[in-house]
């Protein structure tokens, strides 16, 4: 028997394993093309930037803005667009 340690789930990860135990996934089989498809459809309009936003910021925020996003590795508009999505999907959570 392996001796790993677990970390404890998540609430995340208590609904799914809920979901799980209760039997609630349903096979796609029948419709698995038109589920695909309109999973695609999903993700790209989630992706879609169709909009443009103009901000002011300070020099020294936007310094350690592109500073960030460059040890990142990625624009610095996408850094801001990135976190702007998490913060108003509630995935961005403050630390102490």
């Amino acid at each position: 028997m392996n001796d790993e340690h677990f970390e404890p789930l998540d609430s995340e990860e208590k609904e799914l394993m809920e979901s799980i135990e209760n039997d609630e996934f349903v096979s796609i089989r029948e419709n698995r093309e038109k589920e695909i498809s309109d999973a695609m459809q999903r993700a790209q309009a989630t992706l879609k930037k169709d909009k443009r936003m103009n901000i002011r910021i300070s020099e020294r925020d936007l310094k350690n803005l592109k500073i960030r996003a460059l040890e990142e590795g990625i624009p610095y508009q996408t850094l801001v667009s990135m976190v702007l999505h998490k913060y108003l999907s509630g995935k961005l959570k403050e630390t102490a």
